[in-house]
């Protein structure tokens, strides 16, 4: 449905609302750290290597390079829902 891309990755958020990630590992490339919360995705946004993931509740997952802004735990409890 959506394809998101950064400059060494690629996001698809398929029908069921799971997203599949491709490219650089350490440019956004590797969800595998945040894999079981990639469910009911709705939309992708991406940085130069980062991308951020919305879900149908309203939840926002991060992954990627922490410094552009794969790496939200600072702010987690606000994105929360």
């Amino acid at each position: 449905r959506i394809i998101c891309p950064a400059s060494h990755a690629f996001a698809a958020v398929k029908g069921d609302g799971s997203v599949v990630t491709w490219g650089r590992a350490d440019k956004g490339g590797d969800s595998r750290s945040v894999a079981g919360q990639l469910v009911g995705v709705r939309r992708v946004y991406s940085t130069l290597s980062a991308f951020a993931a919305v879900r149908a509740e309203g939840a926002v997952v991060t992954w990627g390079t922490p410094l552009n802004g794969g790496d939200s735990k600072f702010v987690r409890g606000e994105l929360a829902k």
